[in-house]
């Protein structure tokens, strides 16, 4: 059976408690070289907080975390990944609740499910396993011999680059209308994802993003429950 409709899902805050990617950084390079990879991470942290004081935009923020990774090795870092997500999900509040509550009523009445985030497939893939997504639209850092150049390949997932892999997906799916889809988000940033469908989702409390999107609900209020 075809599907009839896709839900989109931003992950940090708006799926799991968290920001992925600071919280992973920490993780993998204490874990992997003890203080000094502590100290590592807390200068990409220092360094990303003075970009944003100085007006940097979020991609720009984005890119320069991903040259934090330069020269670690992929398979590596993976495996890290599965570590982090193991020992991070077994806090309760690790998923937020009513968010993957809607993913699996979503996935119940057979839509398909894509997880769209900055972050990238290290921290996402055992995430997008545990709540059954179908799609992964994230970041792919570029690699050569099997390790990460800090560069990444076709850009930040942030913003106007969530909307052009929702594009990219709702074209393989040619039977699908927008505006029967669903799209999650907890920032203004997810605006260009949630504009592209016909169902967006406020999530938490971004007093700018419920501005921009009035009519919207918030979680918490129920699906509306009917066939897809």
């Amino acid at each position: 059976m075809h599907p009839s409709v896709l839900a989109f899902c931003d992950v940090d805050e708006t799926l799991i408690g968290c920001k992925s990617l600071l919280d992973f950084l920490r993780f993998h390079f204490t874990e992997r070289y003890g203080a000094g990879g502590a100290r590592h991470s807390s200068a990409v942290v220092d360094a990303l907080g003075a970009q944003q004081a100085a007006g940097a935009s979020r991609e720009e923020a984005n890119r320069s975390f991903y040259r934090g990774w330069a020269g670690e090795r992929v398979a590596e870092v993976a495996a890290s990944g599965l570590r982090w997500y193991a020992q991070r999900s077994r806090d309760p509040d690790f998923f937020r609740p009513d968010t993957r509550a809607a993913l699996s009523a979503h996935r119940a009445r057979g839509a398909v499910i894509a997880l769209v985030s900055g972050s990238f497939p290290a921290v996402l893939a055992p995430i997008a396993a545990a709540v059954g997504a179908d799609h992964l639209l994230c970041a792919r850092p570029a690699a050569r011999d099997g390790v990460f150049t800090g560069d990444l390949v076709g850009g930040p997932v942030i913003a106007e680059g969530k909307r052009r892999l929702v594009r990219e997906l709702l074209g393989c799916y040619p039977d699908v209308d927008p505006e029967d889809c669903f799209a999650y988000g907890d920032h203004v940033s997810d605006l260009p994802m949630l504009t592209e469908v016909g169902h967006p989702v406020v999530v938490g409390d971004d007093a700018e993003l419920a501005a921009w999107l009035p009519r919207a609900p918030r979680l918490g209020h129920k699906i509306p429950s009917r066939r897809y």
